[in-house]
């Protein structure tokens, strides 16, 4: 097996947690580039190792009229861009083994979408790039089965790999985030990460004016979720980021706004300071005497 990266090794060690964070699709040029300045510059303030996000096509929409991007050949483009111009690690996120081999030549973190967490062969294609791998848990799965996963991913050779919590199925249209999936997901032996924003969508939950549906979602419990996250102890947090929510042509109910981002990571790592999350207790069971 091969040996685990800089970065990855940096992200393992990253204190209080490490930041996976951008707007959920590239929609120009400009505006990810603007992105990419003002969220560096937050992190760089607040002292939060920072990974850039974008994707260069959203191909899970739950419409087909929905917007998917400018496609991997122009965004990978737009991303690199945004690799050199700011020097900034990037992740993105692939939906066919035949896309990893150049993904992987411009990100540094393959995403691998919570619907796909568990196709094999996309997993093996994505670890022989030898980046790291982040698998989003599907809302359908036991987060035991990260443990699978992340071990595809190892016996292809590569052991870059980390696991995130993105919700789970309560219903039809909700999710809900059980914070013992946080401490269990650990059982993977890789860093786990809380994806505190795709967690409130409200799939497919969104009438849309003329007929059909759209995801909607509750971005007003955002900091509910990152504040329990980062007391469990998780080593990354995954949000996504946008300096115009209401007119984001994807997810904009669950994208988080660029003004409040600074206010809130200052909070999330005020409480990530003074838990005890990441260290496990050991439970004494023997008889208490005086």
């Amino acid at each position: 097996m091969a040996a685990t990266s800089p970065l990855y090794n940096q992200l393992k060690a990253a204190e209080p947690f490490f930041l996976l964070a951008g707007p959920n699709v590239i929609e120009s040029e400009e505006h990810i580039l603007r992105m990419a300045k003002h969220i560096k510059d937050i992190s760089t303030k607040v002292g939060l190792p920072l990974i850039f996000k974008s994707s260069f096509d959203k191909a899970n929409r739950t419409s087909s009229k929905s917007f998917r991007g400018p496609g991997m050949a122009e965004g990978l483009k737009i991303l690199e861009k945004v690799k050199v111009a700011y020097d900034l690690p990037i992740v993105t996120d692939v939906h066919e083994s035949s896309q990893c081999e150049a993904v992987g030549k411009v990100a540094d973190i393959i995403q691998i979408p919570a619907f796909l967490c568990r196709q094999t062969d996309l997993l093996v294609a994505a670890a022989h790039t030898g980046k790291i791998i982040n698998i989003k848990k599907g809302q359908f799965c036991a987060p035991s089965v990260m443990e699978n996963s992340a071990e595809k991913i190892r016996l292809a050779g590569n052991p870059n790999v980390m696991v995130c919590e993105r919700g789970t199925m309560f219903g039809y249209n909700d999710l809900i985030v059980d914070p013992r999936n946080f401490e269990w997901m650990r059982e993977a032996n890789c860093p786990v990460v809380a994806d505190i924003t795709h967690s409130l969508q409200q799939p497919a939950g969104k009438k849309l004016d003329g007929g059909g549906v759209a995801s909607g979602g509750l971005r007003e419990l955002i900091p509910c979720i990152a504040r329990t996250a980062v007391a469990v102890g998780v080593d990354g947090i995954f949000m996504e980021v946008h300096d115009d929510p209401l007119s984001a042509p994807v997810d904009g109910p669950t994208q988080w706004p660029l003004r409040h981002l600074e206010e809130l990571l200052e909070e999330l790592i005020a409480i990530a300071r003074v838990t005890k999350g990441k260290q496990r207790l050991q439970i004494d069971l023997t008889p208490y005497r005086d």
